[in-house]
């Protein structure tokens, strides 16, 4: 059976239907990301630490000017994270070099080097903690809507939203799915291309588990058996019984009920949502078989996102929103709670 497109299906919402239509990126100040990596510098070492402002420019792309300037390999830089290219976003590079490098000499179109600092290490994938966004949507006459706007963002801050991927993971119309069937049909990919292939399939299937538990009113709940993440880590615990300890916990957003993100299966959810997750993927079960058979491992990730520090503000014609997510979390999956982008 052919795998559903992750970027176009309308996955279920939580907090009812969009109060309006808007426009997203009308200009790259309207997107706005800085990105909080939760650990100190040691002031020495190995590794330039670059914090640069870049503005409508891909993160890969910044990185290769930057190995460029320093003539060290592309793969010698370090990131934590893609950022949004249609957008000024703020997140740190690293590069190798003992402070060899002229960061007062570079330059490049749509990148502002800020800060300079010394580390002992190489800067990771998934080094950060959070991201700080702020976010215009546009719309006419949203001024006129202040009332139920208050109420939906006053949930959204309450209970977060539902955790789903994105639809950048997908690619155009799903393309980066093509890709994984092309990968599950024996196809030699680059190692770059495979990783999105893998990410697309696994975030399909992790997005479809999570839809069926929010039509069923389970994303907020913790139930039997399954696996249950610390809020802000990466901690995993099996919930063999539900007391009211859980249950005020998960309340309180500090406990979330997770998700399968496929693979073969070490730590698996056990009973009715074991058998929940296998009926919400039949549907895409090439996926299923082809992720399995390239002997990835199965993880979890937790179905609801905490939406801190939020804060919103109405103009004429653009609602404004500030909030941070945990790394890894989406702004789209705030902002299609709200409104349709």
């Amino acid at each position: 059976m052919p795998a559903i497109p992750g970027a176009l299906r309308e996955w279920a919402r939580a907090h009812g239907a969009p109060l309006f239509a808007a426009t997203i990126r009308d200009r790259p100040s309207d997107f706005q990301v800085a990105e909080n990596l939760g650990f100190e510098f040691s002031g020495s070492g190995e590794h330039d630490y670059l914090w640069v402002q870049k503005t409508a420019a891909n993160t890969d792309w910044v990185a290769r000017q930057l190995s460029g300037h320093a003539r060290v390999r592309p793969a010698d830089v370090g990131y934590a994270g893609m950022k949004d290219r249609h957008a000024i976003t703020r997140q740190w590079f690293s590069v190798p070099g003992r402070g060899v490098a002229d960061w007062a000499s570079f330059g490049a179109d749509g990148v502002e080097i800020l800060d300079v600092r010394r580390h002992h290490r190489k800067l990771r994938r998934g080094a950060h903690t959070s991201n700080a966004f702020r976010i215009a949507l546009r719309t006419p006459d949203v001024s006129r809507m202040r009332q139920p706007v208050d109420e939906r963002l006053a949930s959204i801050a309450a209970r977060g939203v539902p955790n789903y991927f994105g639809p950048q993971r997908f690619g155009h119309k799903g393309a980066n799915l093509d890709l994984a069937q092309r990968l599950f049909a024996g196809a030699r990919l680059r190692r770059d291309k495979r990783s999105i292939a893998i990410s697309a399939a696994r975030s399909a299937l992790f997005n479809q588990i999570l839809s069926a538990r929010v039509a069923d009113g389970s994303w907020e709940c913790i139930l039997p058996g399954e696996l249950v993440n610390l809020d802000g880590s990466g901690s995993v615990f099996r919930a063999a019984e539900i007391d009211e300890t859980i249950e005020r916990r998960a309340a309180e957003l500090d406990l979330h009920p997770t998700g399968t993100l496929w693979g073969l299966r070490r730590e698996i959810s056990h009973g009715d949502v074991a058998a929940l997750e296998h009926d919400a993927t039949e549907a895409s079960a090439d996926l299923r078989v082809g992720l399995e058979g390239l002997g990835i491992k199965a993880a979890h990730r937790p179905l609801r996102l905490r939406v801190s520090d939020l804060s919103w503000d109405i103009e004429e014609d653009a609602l404004w929103l500030d909030f941070t997510l945990p790394a890894g979390g989406f702004a789209t999956a705030v902002l299609r709670e709200l409104a349709a982008t």
